[in-house]
């Protein structure tokens, strides 16, 4: 999923910490990386073209593996790019001024600010979501990402109940 709009070189020269925000591959610098996903898709795509390849001896299972492995990796970078939180980001730091709950929540907070305050909320939705069946619904799972959110909020001054709507919304823009 290669985007014209970013030049790849800049974002190679960006600090650690900024590549990390954008979740930038480590050899290309595409933002939107997913080394967990294709590393798991290699490892099995590998050992399942080894066994097949087995079939023609020890070259076979040499060949099976490799092909295997960049089949898997590739297949592994696709289940794990279902949600680009590079984009998801990107559509949240300018939607969120736009819902009831961020101007409810001005009211408290004056200095809202979208990466301490609301970001790692976004996050949780989206993020969590294809960890549960598709038919889940979120107040299926409210307790269990009200838990999550008091572990990964980090700086965020919001509550649960005040973060709770920017992680459903999040959590129902994502589609299995």
């Amino acid at each position: 999923m290669t985007n014209p709009n970013i030049d790849r070189d800049v974002v190679k020269e960006l600090s650690k910490e900024q590549r990390d925000e954008l979740n930038a591959d480590p050899i290309t610098g595409e933002p939107g990386a997913h080394p967990v996903g294709t590393g798991v898709g290699a490892a099995g795509g590998a050992a399942t073209g080894a066994a097949i390849g087995a079939v023609g001896g020890p070259v076979g299972a040499i060949v099976g593996g490799v092909v295997g492995a960049v089949v898997g990796g590739l297949a592994g970078k696709g289940v794990a790019e279902k949600v680009n939180p590079t984009e998801e980001d990107a559509y949240w730091r300018a939607e969120h001024l736009n819902t009831p709950y961020y101007s409810e929540t001005l009211t408290t907070y004056s200095d809202l600010d979208y990466d301490r305050d609301y970001q790692d909320a976004y996050r949780l939705g989206y993020s969590t979501r294809h960890d549960y069946p598709h038919e889940t619904r979120f107040e299926d799972v409210e307790n269990d990402l009200r838990l999550k959110w008091e572990q990964t909020k980090r700086e965020s001054r919001l509550t649960w109940e005040e973060a709770k709507l920017a992680v459903k919304d999040a959590w129902n823009r994502v589609t299995h």
